[in-house]
């Protein structure tokens, strides 16, 4: 072998500027995920400082959720026409803009308008990043997006503790005002540190389409929020958003190169098999977020504290799994990484379906760590096997589906378990019988998890 197929060879070896590129992408979710969960904390406060009642209030978290929908379907027109480095270091400044505002809100209503304007910013932040690594770490995609994730994660399981610390010190306001100055430095980092654009493209907007396409997303995600609430008004929301979503696909299929969305990638198997995994991965983590700690609550009559921390291992299952699982998908392949990832978390609910409050806490706190552990497997090899599958000009497009298909999953399989529950509780004998059907339930969500993975390919390679 001469010294030039040598030089040729795939290494294992990753160029340190990929890493710096990593970083830089990773500040954007970081601070998005940091705000959001500081933000929950907030609620009451908020509600006491504007005399609001709690279902007004709610809408700063919920105002955010809608405009990430909004923004999504965007991501993929604004990549080929503008460029994924200008619309990060964009939104990117546009989210510590709102930021000064929501801090400075003088009524409830001015509030939730900024917040909504930083969901839009905020939404385009995570499929910007997954771009931008997609299209630098090539067939290392899920090791480095699996380190990069990190301090996301980091962010949003120290969220709540640090948002209490602020508003036991600082007051409300800085919630907001702390995006300023680590928003400052990050976008100077990543100023310099993103490469530029090569391509971009002067198509139009299909504005048919996203008239079709947003708010049926938002209609869709307010509809099943509702529906877990018991609110009359869901199955407006939910017809209306059926309809809305139809009518798009029926036009995005009549024009694919120019609809906001190219549903022609969801024919290719393999893609197929990735967003079905990536809606379920969802599913899984959301619904168990939904019924870990009312279980808790509720069956073994824990303190909102208590609980907390009884979740724990949970957090950490996913922050052990995050840097390791990237190698191991390279290695062993999506199918088998993702497939273990779902295989754990179906081992992990289980004992859930059976345990009662005199169930030791060892054997609990085991299966959060191994629910949390497969959780974190799920996500980022289903993700780059997706990546993988679709030519370098139609990343844009992947990037928008996988993440409304991930975006989505966690709200419908909440609300889902919500409405599953709330019948259990109807009809079992007790509440610990409901509980145990309610997490069969979820098994099954993990089960149907397994299936979906068990379709991606052994390998990936670009």
């Amino acid at each position: 072998m001469t010294k030039k197929e040598i030089m040729s060879q795939p290494t294992d070896r990753l160029d340190r500027r990929v890493w710096i590129i990593a970083a830089a992408c990773s500040c954007g979710p970081l601070m998005s995920g940091l705000d959001s969960t500081m933000v929950n904390v907030s609620l009451d406060t908020l509600s006491s400082v504007f005399g609001a009642p709690l279902g007004t209030t709610q809408w700063v978290t919920s105002g955010y959720l809608l405009a990430l929908a909004l923004a999504l379907p965007l991501s993929g027109w604004l990549v080929d026409r503008v460029g994924a480095r200008r619309i990060f270091l964009g939104c990117f400044a546009g989210f510590i803009l709102c930021s000064v505002l929501s801090g400075f809100a003088t009524s409830i209503q001015l509030l939730i308008l900024c917040r909504v304007l930083q969901g839009i910013a905020g939404g385009l932040l995570a499929p910007m990043m997954q771009m931008m690594m997609a299209r630098h770490a090539g067939r290392h995609m899920a090791r480095v997006i699996g380190v990069a994730a990190m301090p996301v994660m980091i962010g949003q399981m120290f969220g709540p503790s640090l948002g209490g610390l602020i508003l036991g010190h600082l007051g409300w306001r800085w919630i907001f005002f702390v995006n300023v100055p680590v928003g400052l430095l990050a976008i100077g980092f990543a100023w310099f540190a993103l490469p530029r654009d090569e391509i971009t493209s002067s198509r139009r907007l299909d504005l048919l389409g996203f008239a079709m396409i947003s708010p049926g997303l938002a209609l869709l995600l307010e509809g099943l929020v509702s529906l877990a609430h018991g609110d009359a008004t869901a199955p407006f929301s939910l017809v209306a958003s059926i309809a809305l979503l139809y009518g798009f696909a029926r036009h995005a299929l009549r024009r694919p190169a120019t609809a906001l969305i190219d549903l022609r990638l969801f024919r290719a198997p393999i893609f197929r098999a990735a967003a079905s995994t990536q809606f379920l991965s969802n599913a899984i983590n959301f619904g168990g977020q939904l019924l870990l700690p009312l279980w808790f609550l509720q069956v073994r009559q824990e303190s909102p504290t208590t609980t907390g921390l009884m979740l724990a291992p949970l957090g950490l299952g996913i922050f052990f799994a995050l840097p390791i699982m990237g190698r191991l998908s390279e290695r062993f392949g999506p199918r088998a990484i993702s497939g273990a990832g779902a295989a754990l978390s179906l081992i992990g609910t289980l004992p859930f379906a059976f345990a009662s409050a005199e169930t030791p806490y060892f054997i609990l706190g085991l299966a959060l760590f191994v629910r949390g552990f497969g959780g974190g497997s799920i996500t980022i090899p289903s993700a780059a096997a997706a990546y993988s599958s679709v030519p370098r000009e139609s990343l844009g497009h992947a990037t928008t589906s996988i993440n409304i298909c991930q975006r989505f999953g966690g709200p419908t399989g909440s609300a889902g378990l919500a409405i599953f529950l709330q019948f259990a509780l109807t009809y079992a004998a007790t509440t610990t019988a409901a509980y145990h059907w309610a997490f069969w339930a979820l098994a099954a969500t993990a089960a149907a998890g397994l299936l979906a993975a068990s379709r991606l390919p052994g390998r990936t390679a670009r």
